[in-house]
């Protein structure tokens, strides 16, 4: 892999209509704050690999592929989790075209932000909450204890509103 490429010259290519090309490119992406806590993406550098197509009227037919993992706290249990996830984005770009045939990666005719374009589909593909893992039993909601280490229960007293209902008797 060559040097880092957070931005990338497609008029460098030099493709004609219908042809294209796969580039493996190292991004930086940003670091991520989800849920009010900050995530770190791993590697620093992701190495991606760019498919580009040329269309027909001077537009562009892009895929953007990685994997990559987060390290920051679990929303469970506050211990380290560090998911992987594998990141498969399309894009095309043809001037003219209108919004929807528009990329917002791609600056002028030829500029395409790749680090913008890897965090903006990194933060696509995240679940709603990061876990260390999938059955993580989290904190006890009474004592704060991690139930993953320590599995436990505790004994409720029962609801004042309702001790009426224990004076009476039931013929079984």
């Amino acid at each position: 892999m060559g040097a880092r490429a957070d931005s990338f010259d497609l008029g460098r290519l030099s493709l004609s209509p219908g042809q294209g090309r796969k580039l493996d490119l190292p991004v930086r992406v940003e670091d991520f704050r989800f849920g009010g806590q900050a995530y770190a993406v791993e590697p620093r550098d992701v190495p991606i690999r760019l498919d580009v197509s040329r269309m027909t009227g001077s537009g562009y037919s892009l895929r953007l592929r990685f994997d990559a993992a987060l390290t920051g706290p679990c929303v469970r249990c506050l211990g380290a989790a560090e998911p992987r996830f594998e990141v498969d984005a399309r894009e095309v770009d043809q001037p003219g075209g209108g919004d929807e045939l528009d990329s917002p990666y791609v600056n002028g005719e030829e500029e395409l932000d790749l680090g913008a374009w890897a965090r903006d589909a990194l933060a696509l593909t995240l679940p709603a909450q990061i876990v260390c893992t999938d059955d993580c039993a989290g904190l006890c909601p009474q004592c704060g204890r991690n139930l993953n280490d320590e599995p436990h229960e505790h004994e409720r007293e029962p609801d004042p509103r309702w001790s009426k209902l224990r004076e009476l008797k039931l013929d079984g």
